[in-house]
């Protein structure tokens, strides 16, 4: 037989482009629509109803960028049309390939009783079935003008992306307002012929099956009369039954569709327009159960549901009748789908905490799984967060987007830091947002990378980013998937299905031990310093807000702000989201984050203050307040006193000009460039800064990515460097010494400084920055020969090598760290503090001339100034805090950690303030002391190990104690945890290395 193979597919092509698909509405008549413009931000629904609108015509201009425009659409079934299903198509203006991330529209009818989304795949409204004639028609849109923010050509500074810079010009042309015949027969022709086609493009040449399906479609398409689509198409669909009715092979890969939104919480628009996203999508994926028998939809993120909850109580009800279903399934476990790279420990349990019990308030769900598609890698603290929660899986497909290594499993065990191992799964379809096309279908089949062991995958299917979900298309797609020859098997399951089916099939996965790093997006460790600074801030506050709240209750009946708390941490909880914290949203959501911040800031120094003013009591005798998990200067970690007060370090000046700092441990030396030529350990006789190099060394980046600005350092950025060594002053200041620095359109000013009686170097630096497209790094060039380093991740840390011996290690060329980086030789090492920062990078070089030893170069990232999303990121002002600790072991790069990042508060009292509990182990370390969020009084204390060893300790507690038991992180006892010994409040702990544990005492 000859090979007209291309003839018959690309007839295939036109047909449906220009006979076939406009057949699926061959009748319409225009609407008449009217508009009312909202000033300023969004209406309550009621105020939108009730508006009068003017009229306008289809080919119109509308919408200012960020803008609200209801319309108002009336009309009337024609007579004719008695008896066939009826449409309102509703073309807003929209580009179908920009789902959620343009114009979108929720309809409601009259009475305010919401119908479905709008948005570029979802354009329809049913308006009957069957249709009466002279029924009229009328319906509302709540239309949202959001400005395309990622056009065709990306990544182009613009100033849309926040409603003080966006302008006021109309955004998008009002396409199509009709109602239309809905050919149900058309419609589910081209179904089969999508369906068939894909599958047909995807298979062998030489497959039998693919010339089946070949002459199958070239026989309905003789049997269509193009003159008569409608007439003919049910005639055309007859000759593809028997090839859609082969089955799948026994052996084909199994695919659990998991009905899917992921709606970024905040990303190219704002918050406030997430919560209207939200709204329109449950919108229509309630609709869509409704007529879907098989359709099964997950939505995660607890936030995203409050928000349905508190602002649109006409769709909460909807959603509540099909989770009550079944079918609508709350996934996940979070408050919202964070970053899980910077959030700090407590913040990351409490992500888990605040999501679950959410779901578990409202529903009586609880998750199994983490559901976290699209956050930037994870850090390798976290699988014992997600077992301490009482969840058992992990869903990811971000690693996917890695640019040098390809990950060697889909299906595994991912091991942490303390040993605990997750069930995990990366869907080999490769995106969150499958639309059930057969190149996404054979992708994840023929991906799957094991095969032969296992056969089940997962396909969160329907649009997301912006949102939209599902469509009625993606559905019948799936339903010709089911059991389709030459493809894989297709079926609706839930998350808890899915993992329950893959775990049973694959009892002894491979095991990956470690953070699972993104090779991509490792500038969201640095992008928006503020936002980074507020979050690491508002963590810490949270910390003492608790600390001292729970100890003036127990201690002197002081009311425990349980609903403020509560309030502060969820909103602490959603600015987590994965494109908030990492830096990569619009303009608007930062410049609101960076208010919230200061905000919530304001709102926890008041709890602060008014705690420790009760347990202080009148008096004047001085206090020192510390937050830290560590005594330090005599005062007991928990608690206050009166302070020593140390002597003072002495300065002189340096020979060659400059200056010396000396405190009798550690001896600075810091030269007329104002760089750090020696800090030596006067202890242990030894020299920190590398032969022949200077620390506190300022170095600027060009840094002008391939894509993605604002999440993107690629690796070419290292190749050119300018070492900012010009100093405008070197003079003293107080004990320390200042130096300003000049460069570009930008100046740094420091304060460098030895505190009284330790080995700790302060760097206190502002840097007044407006630079574009560069990268700043703060340098330190240290002797030491190390092969590894630690880093600090959630209740524990993490080692990296420090050396390129593969692709894997070459690829982390920037990594994330909490409070310190730590290295070190036995006997001997230095770690690195810092108050906000997390970017920062470790490199190794042998020394050719002089001694031959090692450099070893720890470099924090401070700013970038990159173009997109928003174009001003970081300009202004922003000051640092770090601390360079000579002759540090781990414990005390632990310790210097959280000192740096809790300050000691001063006030006036009567006494001592003794603190609630105490722990005499430094190894381990208490995350959180709090009241019990029941209400019952009970004292919360969370810890672990922190040192990476095994630890006996023991934990007294300074009131009397009832009962002990060992909970989850969401206080809930564990049933097969052994009861710890307490006898007279004390309790005796044994902890394995970076074990986590959450106490809850019961007061007498």
């Amino acid at each position: 037989m000859h090979d007209d193979r291309s003839l018959v597919e690309a007839r295939l092509k036109r047909v449906l482009d220009e006979r076939v698909r406009p057949a699926v509405y061959p009748e319409s008549v225009p609407l008449e629509v009217a508009v009312w413009h909202a000033p300023g931000e969004p209406v309550p629904v009621a105020e939108g109803l009730a508006a009068e609108p003017a009229p306008i015509e289809v080919g119109a201009r509308w919408g200012a960028p960020w803008g609200t425009s209801w319309f108002r659409v009336s009309g009337t079934v024609p007579e004719a049309w008695a008896g066939r299903t009826v449409e309102a198509i509703l073309d807003l203006g929209f580009d179908e390939n920009m789902p959620g991330f343009q114009c979108e529209g929720l309809v409601y009818r009259p009475d305010g009783t919401p119908v479905k989304g709008l948005n570029p795949r979802n354009q329809w409204v049913r308006v009957a079935a069957p249709a009466e004639g002279g029924e009229q028609v009328r319906l509302h849109i709540e239309a949202a003008s959001n400005p395309v923010i990622l056009d065709y050509h990306p990544f182009l500074p613009t100033q849309l992306g926040d409603k003080e810079t966006a302008g006021s010009d109309p955004q998008y042309t009002l396409t199509r307002m009709d109602l239309a015949v809905f050919d149900q027969t058309v419609w589910q022709l081209v179904i089969d012929l999508e369906v068939l086609g894909e599958l047909m493009a995807e298979l062998p040449v030489e497959s039998a099956r693919r010339w089946d399906i070949l002459r199958a479609v070239d026989k309905a398409l003789d049997a269509l009369d193009l003159q008569d689509v409608n007439g003919t198409a049910d005639r055309a669909r007859s000759r593809l039954t028997e090839v859609l009715a082969t089955p799948a092979a026994p052996s084909a890969h199994r695919i659990s569709a998991v009905g899917h939104a992921h709606i970024d919480s905040a990303w190219l628009w704002p918050l406030r327009e997430t919560v209207r996203k939200v709204a329109r999508t449950t919108s229509n994926m309630t609709a869509l159960l409704d007529d879907e028998p098989e359709f099964v939809f997950a939505m995660s993120q607890a936030q995203q549901w409050a928000w349905v909850r508190d602002h649109r109580p006409e769709v909460w009800a909807r959603v509540k009748k099909a989770v009550a279903d079944g079918r609508f399934v709350p996934a996940g476990g979070m408050w919202v789908e964070s970053d899980t790279n910077m959030p700090g420990s407590e913040a990351m349990a409490r992500q888990f905490v605040h999501g679950k019990r959410f779901f578990l308030d409202e529903f009586g769900i609880e998750n199994d799984e983490a559901w976290l598609p699209d956050t930037f890698g994870f850090a390798a603290g976290l699988p014992q967060i997600i077992k301490a929660a009482g969840s058992k899986y992990l869903l990811t497909q971000k690693i996917s987007w890695s640019q040098t290594n390809k990950f060697p499993h889909h299906t595994f065990q991912w091991e942490g830091i303390d040993g605990t191992r997750i069930f995990t799964h990366f869907p080999p379809v490769d995106t969150y947002n499958c639309s059930m096309k057969g190149s996404e279908i054979a992708h994840a089949a023929r991906n799957f990378k094991d095969k032969g062991v296992a056969r089940h995958s997962l396909a969160p299917t329907g649009w997301g980013d912006g949102g939209g979900g599902t469509t009625r298309e993606m559905v019948a797609k799936a339903a010709r998937l089911r059991d389709l020859e030459g493809s894989a098997t297709v079926t609706w399951e839930t998350p808890r299905e899915f993992f329950e089916k893959a775990a049973a099939e694959y009892p002894e996965p491979p095991v990956w031990v470690g953070e699972l790093y993104l090779e991509l997006h490792r500038a969201t460790l640095t992008s928006q310093a503020k936002t980074k600074q507020g979050n690491r801030r508002s963590e810490h506050l949270l910390r003492e807000a608790e600390l001292w709240a729970a100890t003036a209750a127990v201690r002197t009946g002081f009311p425990y702000p349980y609903e403020d708390l509560d309030r502060i941490w969820k909103t602490v909880l959603l600015h987590q989201f994965h494109d908030i914290l990492p830096g990569s949203s619009i303009a608007w959501v930062h410049r609101e984050a960076r208010r919230t911040y200061e905000r919530v800031a304001e709102e926890l120094t008041g709890i602060v203050e008014a705690a420790q003013r009760a347990l202080a009591g009148e008096g004047d005798t001085p206090l020192v307040f510390n937050a830290a998990p560590h005594a330090r200067a005599g005062i007991p970690a928990g608690g206050a006193r009166t302070p020593a007060e140390p002597d003072r370090p002495a300065r002189s000046d340096r020979s060659g000009g400059g200056y010396v700092l000396d405190n009798g441990l550690l001896r600075v030396e810091i030269d007329a460039r104002g760089l750090v030529v020696s800090a030596y350990d006067i202890e242990a006789d030894r020299e920190t800064v590398a032969p022949g190099r200077a620390a506190n060394l300022l170095q600027l980046h060009p840094d002008f990515p391939n894509m993605w600005d604002a999440w993107d350092v690629d690796a070419f950025y290292r190749n050119t460097v300018t070492d900012l060594t010009d100093a405008d002053e070197v003079v003293p200041d107080g004990d320390g010494v200042r130096i300003v620095r000049s460069f570009g359109s930008s100046r740094v000013t420091q304060l460098l400084s030895l505190a009284p009686g330790e080995r700790r170097l302060t760097l206190d630096t502002e840097v007044d920055w407006h630079e574009t497209e560069k990268f700043l790094k703060l340098a330190f060039p240290l002797d030491v020969h190390a092969e590894r380093y630690a880093s600090e991740t959630q209740f524990g840390h993490f080692h990296r090598p420090t050396h390129t011996n593969t692709s894997w290690e070459a690829a982390k060329f920037e990594a994330c760290n909490h409070r310190f980086v730590h290295l070190a030789e036995p006997g001997w090492g230095v770690a690195v503090v810092n108050d906000s920062t997390y970017g920062h990078d470790v490199t190794r070089t042998v020394r050719t001339d002089g001694d031959g030893g090692t450099t070893t170069t720890v470099r924090v990232s401070l700013l970038r100034a990159p173009r997109f999303p928003d174009p001003e990121t970081d300009q202004g002002v922003h000051r640092f805090r770090h601390a360079l600790v000579p002759g540090a072991g781990i414990e005390d790069a632990v310790r210097e950690g959280w000192r740096i990042n809790l300050p000691e508060r001063r006030l006036t009292g009567g006494g001592a303030v003794a603190p609630l509990v105490t722990c005499d182990q430094d190894a381990v370390v208490v995350t959180a002391v709090k009241l019990a969020d029941d209400g019952s009084g009970d004292v919360v204390v969370r810890f672990h190990e922190a040192f990476g060893g095994r630890a006996r300790a023991t934990l007294t507690a300074g009131f009397e104690v009832a009962d002990v038991a060992v909970t989850d992180l969401l206080e809930r006892p564990l049933a097969d945890a052994p009861a710890p010994r307490a006898e007279g409040g004390r309790i005796a702990l044994r902890l394995r290395p970076f074990e986590l544990m959450t106490l809850r005492l019961r007061r007498a």
